[in-house]
C-alpha cells in the first residue's frame, strides 16, 4: 500500500454529504440545501451539475464550453446511482445546454444506457427542453484564434478546404498545447488550466444512497465527435453504494483506457484505503502508451462518507459540503506524479 497522506482522507459525521471538482463549487449550496431536506444524491448531484452547465464563465461545461475544430460545442454527460446501478449518458449533445438532465432521462426514461449524436437532440426535442445556441461571442473568438494562429483563416467550419489529415494535425497541435490555450484564455502566464476540462459531482443522501454526476464540453480544438471518459460509466464515473463513488477530469483518453473510475471502487472493494484507491488508479496510467499523456485527476466519495481527491499535478484541489455547513471547504488533492516508461514520447 501507498504511504499515509497527512490531512485526508476525510470522514463527514454526517450521513449527507456532496463532493466536487472545484469547479463545482457554484453548486453545491444547492445540492447541499437537497439533502438538508431529506432529498435524494440524483437530485442533488443534478442540481449542483445543471448549475454549472448554466455558468458562461466555467469553459469546460455546457454553455460557453470548449469548441470542437470546427467551432461546434460538443456536450457529453452522464449519471449513475449506487443504488441498483442504474446509469444514463449523453455523448455529442449540440444545441442544447442540458446534459445532466437528458443523461438522466436517458437513465429513467428509456431502456438503455447511453445515447449520442442526432439522437440527444431529438431526445431533447422530445422531451420540450429549450434549445440554445453554444459557442458564446467570447468562445468563437478564442476558437477562431486557434485557427489563426495555425494559418487558417477559412474552410474549416464547413469542411471543404482541409484534408482530413491537415484537420487531425491540427487538433493534436492545439489539444496537446496547453500553454497556447491558457495565452489564449487570458489567464495568465503560467499554464494552469489544461485545454480540457469536466465537472464532477458526487453525493450520499440520509438514506445513505449514493449518485454520481459527470458533464464536460470536452477538449479544446478536439475532432467532431470525439468522446473521452466523461459520458462512458467505468471510465469517467462510477458509483456503487456498497463501496463508494468516483470521477475523473483531464485527459479523458487515458482514463477511458484505465477504467480509472470503476477502478477507484474495485480497490474499495478488495478492501483499499480510500487514499490507496485513488492512488493506485493513477498509478495505473503509468502503463499507457499514450504520446499526449497530460493531466488527470479523480474526486471519490467512500460508502462511509469518506471523500479523497488525487491528481498528477500540482495545485489541484476539490471542494465538499454538508447540511450545516454554510459554504463548501476546499481542499488539495494528493498529487500523485506519472512516472512513464524509458523510451516514451510524452
Amino acid at each position: 500500500m501507498w504511504p499515509r497522506w497527512p490531512g485526508s482522507p476525510v470522514s463527514d459525521p454526517i450521513q449527507a454529504i456532496v463532493v466536487a471538482s472545484a469547479n463545482g463549487r457554484v453548486g453545491l449550496p444547492a445540492a447541499t440545501e437537497i439533502l438538508a431536506a431529506g432529498g435524494s444524491a440524483t437530485d442533488a448531484v443534478i442540481a449542483a451539475t445543471r448549475l454549472v452547465e448554466a455558468d458562461p464563465g466555467d469553459r469546460s461545461v455546457g454553455y460557453a464550453g470548449l469548441p470542437n475544430i470546427l467551432g461546434e460545442v460538443e456536450l457529453d454527460a452522464s449519471i449513475m446511482e449506487g443504488r441498483g446501478l442504474r446509469a444514463g449518458a449523453v455523448g455529442g449533445l449540440q444545441g442544447y445546454q442540458d446534459a445532466i438532465d437528458l443523461a438522466r432521462a436517458v437513465m429513467d426514461r428509456l431502456p438503455h444506457a447511453f445515447v449520442a449524436g442526432d439522437g440527444t437532440r431529438r431526445l431533447a426535442q422530445e422531451l420540450g427542453y429549450d434549445g440554445r445556441d453554444l459557442l458564446d461571442p467570447e468562445t468563437e473568438r478564442i476558437w477562431r484564434e486557434g485557427l489563426s494562429s495555425e494559418g487558417i483563416t477559412d474552410g474549416v467550419a464547413d469542411g471543404s478546404a482541409r484534408s482530413l489529415d491537415q484537420v487531425m494535425q491540427m487538433v493534436t497541435r492545439l489539444s496537446a498545447d496547453p500553454e497556447r490555450t491558457h495565452e489564449m484564455y487570458g489567464l495568465g502566464e503560467t499554464p494552469d488550466e489544461p485545454p480540457h476540462g469536466t465537472v464532477n459531482v458526487l453525493a450520499r443522501d440520509r438514506q445513505g444512497n449514493m449518485a454520481s454526476a459527470v458533464s464536460t464540453s470536452g477538449w479544446a480544438w478536439k475532432y467532431p465527435g470525439r468522446l473521452g471518459d466523461s459520458p462512458v460509466i467505468g471510465a469517467g464515473n462510477y458509483c456503487d453504494n456498497r463501496w463508494g463513488a468516483a470521477a475523473c477530469t483531464g485527459r479523458g483518453e487515458m482514463a477511458f483506457r484505465c477504467a480509472t473510475a470503476h477502478s477507484v471502487v474495485m480497490f474499495l472493494r478488495f478492501g483499499y484505503t480510500l487514499e490507496d484507491a485513488v492512488t493506485q488508479a493513477l498509478r495505473d496510467m503509468e502503463a499507457l502508451d499514450d504520446p499526449f499523456a497530460s493531466e488527470v485527476n479523480i474526486v471519490a466519495l467512500a460508502a462511509d462518507g469518506t471523500h479523497f481527491a488525487g491528481s498528477t499535478v500540482e495545485n489541484r484541489t476539490y471542494v465538499w459540503q454538508s447540511p450545516g455547513m454554510t459554504e463548501p471547504d476546499e481542499r488539495p488533492r494528493r498529487v500523485v506524479p506519472l512516472t512513464f516508461q524509458p523510451g516514451r514520447s510524452v
